[in-house]
């Protein structure tokens, strides 16, 4: 993706928060004739390869796994907060309307993998990760027939990344004083997704909470 270098992320460990904090990923392929998407839950083990490995699961329905071939590269998005922001919120007089948001974009080649045990584990290892913050987390405890049925309709892979893109477009590249108005309605927004975007600003903006 075009990334100017005021916006790039490089360091691998906001590459990882990043990717675990937003995990529910749009995954692009090519089927040789058109572009085809999914929207998944994707589990990331930063250990495992050179720049870590991407895991989750689609309905065997799903015709994209069938795109999956030796050596092809396909594309795994992470969406952060968002947010239009109005010129109004900068000191600078004369400027004009922009949109800001935070992104990952992680490339790999997919590979599938059926082995029971590894597909028992993954299921088990999503539902801890999605249920961890619950009062009281689901166990997941199922009879090993119906889960086993279950899992025919199923189809486990892995992406070892490639190669991985973070773009974190704040409003790094204005002045401070603009930086610190647009956090200061971003936080006091009613919008969630507007304060996370604010949030996100206090790490890579030079921005001050209650400023």
């Amino acid at each position: 993706m075009y990334i100017p270098p005021a916006f790039r992320v490089e360091d691998p460990s906001k590459l990882a928060a990043f990717i675990q904090s937003y995990s529910f990923a749009t995954l692009i392929s090519h089927d040789g004739n058109a572009a085809f998407a999914s929207h998944l839950p994707m589990l990331f083990r930063p250990k495992v390869g050179l720049r870590g490995t991407l895991v989750s699961h689609m309905a065997r329905a799903n015709p994209q796994w069938q795109h999956f071939a030796p050596g092809s590269e396909i594309l795994a998005i992470f969406h952060g907060p968002h947010s239009y922001i109005s010129p109004s919120w900068y000191q600078t007089k004369i400027a004009v309307p922009t949109w800001n948001y935070a992104a990952v974009h992680a490339y790999g080649v997919p590979t599938v993998f059926s082995e029971h045990e590894r597909v028992v584990a993954l299921l088990r290892e999503t539902i801890s990760a999605y249920e961890a913050s619950f009062k009281q987390p689901w166990a997941g405890d199922l009879p090993d027939d119906y889960r086993d049925k279950l899992m025919q309709s199923i189809v486990a892979f892995e992406i070892p990344i490639s190669r991985i893109e973070g773009k974190f477009k704040l409003g790094q590249n204005r002045p401070a004083a603009d930086s610190q108005g647009v956090f200061d309605v971003l936080s006091r927004s009613d919008a969630a997704e507007s304060r996370a975007l604010a949030r996100l600003m206090l790490s890579e903006c030079k921005v001050q909470e209650n400023a």
